[in-house]
């Protein structure tokens, strides 16, 4: 983000030129979320207009955008891929209360708001979302340098380490030009960038700051503890590595920023294993064969992330696999199924799924990569063998049984797996596993299956109902009718029959369009 020249609440960036400029532009962009409100303050000749027009450059992903400073016309919004963006110029505003014709403060917590001489609003612009950014000239360069200072609130805060770390890293390992374009982030925390360089190699930004602890729920830790999900990026690293000592393609770190949490990974493409039709059969079948690879070996519970900084591969045990099935109870059932279940029925449904965590956990355990499904599988047509598969968001992996994975790809909860194919992936997976050992029990791993496969249908049915209720992401919703039918043919076999009357009893939904 250019040359930093003060570390402390604020943030002084020198920039030299335009193509600093742009830079600063484009790290900002990167972190612009609905809501935010950047003011720009300096005198007339500061810089305050070339600033917000590149931001909304990068913002609309076209470098040829006019986006004129709204002088006279006070405001412009413009309609971008991130969403609705809102220009204003307040140079002609005499008083705050001018705002209330123009609009300007109304629908605020739903677009960015780009806002030059923001003092002529008062105190109408809400403080904790809002970047100050004040623009002077350089006296050692007033033909093309400016210094940027950046102050804001508790909220921006870490974004503004994050956005300065980014610009550090990328700089150091030669990617300081490379164009950035926002990726479709998934259901975590995460965010992602594609960056392009002038030749065309692209590269993969992953920004997965260190995860903050959530209220404790249970024994004094919060819910991402007991369900073992990853803290720091530090997970990602070290499977990223095992996995590649097995010769698997999961993605070259190319750079990295452990303390921020910061990747500059290898881009394995975007041609997966889906077409037009859904599920290619074939690529599915390679992932299976690819598990049953994994499976076959002994494999290491702490691996190497940097000099004297080790990852240990958490047990998925007991206290992760309830408080998941747990989910179902707090989130589907009231907000989904409309019921509100007693706490003796809800003890009921933790004894019958204890008895069955009991078998599982008695079986030998193995890496469980925990969301082994098409979004994280990326084909490699240019590869040999089990390396066409490539692999992405691992960083949650655990230490459980074998049958667990191959429940996620043949229950994908992005996309309908035809009954047919399930069962040709369980087979290419039993055929696979017992030419490496002839007395592997195929009988025993289905039971397994099918008891994991509706522990995790039951899980993302919470999951997917508390995206829609507590995150806003009602999108989530339109998979839940794929996984309760995934749920109803887990709970076909005898080890569930149980279970399936308890569900049939409490959560007739379930079962209302079977």
């Amino acid at each position: 983000m250019s040359e930093e020249l003060v570390k402390s609440g604020a943030h002084r960036l020198l920039l030299v030129d335009e193509a600093a400029t742009a830079r600063l532009a484009a790290d900002l962009a990167a972190i612009l979320k609905p809501g935010d409100i950047v003011a720009l303050s300096g005198h007339l000749g500061a810089g305050k207009s070339a600033l917000a027009r590149a931001i909304l450059r990068e913002l609309a992903g076209d470098p040829a955008l006019e986006a004129p400073s709204p002088t006279f016309t006070l405001v412009q919004s413009y309609d971008t891929p991130r969403g609705a963006v809102l220009h204003a110029d307040l140079y002609r505003v005499r008083s705050p209360d001018e705002l209330d014709d123009i609009g300007l403060i109304e629908d605020l917590e739903r677009i960015v708001t780009l806002v030059e001489w923001p003092d002529r609003a008062g105190t109408r612009l809400p403080a904790g979302r809002r970047l100050d950014i004040v623009l002077d000239v350089d006296p050692r360069n007033p033909e093309t340098g400016r210094i940027a200072t950046l102050a804001g609130g508790v909220l921006w805060r870490q974004r503004l380490s994050i956005a300065i770390a980014t610009r550090h890293m990328l700089d150091d390992a030669g990617w300081g030009d490379a164009q950035r374009d926002f990726m479709q982030g998934d259901a975590s925390s995460r965010a992602y960038e594609r960056l392009v360089r002038s030749n065309g190699e692209s590269a993969i930004l992953m920004i997965s700051p260190p995860r903050p602890d959530g209220p404790a729920i249970r024994q004094g830790k919060p819910y991402s503890a007991i369900a073992h999900l990853a803290e720091t990026i530090d997970a990602f690293v070290a499977m990223d590595r095992g996995l590649h000592s097995l010769g698997y393609s999961a993605p070259e770190i190319l750079a990295q920023d452990l303390s921020t949490g910061l990747l500059l990974i290898e881009d394995l493409g975007e041609e997966g294993v889906l077409d037009a039709d859904g599920p290619i059969p074939e690529r599915y079948e390679a992932a299976a064969r690819l598990l049953a690879d994994l499976h076959r070996h002994t494999l290491p519970t702490i691996l190497p992330v940097a000099e004297g900084r080790d990852h240990i591969v958490p047990d998925y045990d007991r206290g992760a696999l309830a408080i998941e099935t747990e989910l179902i109870l707090e989130w589907y059932a009231p907000h989904i199924a409309g019921v509100t279940l007693p706490a003796v029925t809800q003890a009921e449904f933790a004894r019958i799924w204890g008895r069955l965590f009991d078998e599982i956990l008695e079986a030998p355990s193995t890496w469980t990569l925990r969301d082994f499904h098409s979004p994280n599988l990326i084909w490699l047509p240019k590869r040999q063998g089990l390396a066409q598969l490539g692999l992405i968001d691992f960083q949650d992996a655990v230490l459980g049984h074998p049958a667990y994975d191959l429940v996620s790809l043949g229950q994908d909860a992005r996309v309908d797996v035809p009954a047919a194919l399930e069962l040709r992936l369980l087979a290419a997976y039993g055929a696979a596993r017992r030419g490496d050992d002839p007395a592997f029990d195929l009988a025993g791993f289905a039971r397994a299956y099918a008891i994991l496969g509706a522990q995790r249908n039951t899980k993302i049915a919470g999951i997917f109902a508390r995206l829609d209720r507590r995150d806003g992401k009602p999108a989530y919703l339109e998979h839940l009718p794929r996984i309760e039918a995934y749920l109803r043919r887990n709970l076909e076999h005898p080890a569930l029959e149980e279970l399936k009357g308890w569900y049939q009893a409490h959560l007739p939904k379930l079962f209302a369009a079977n």
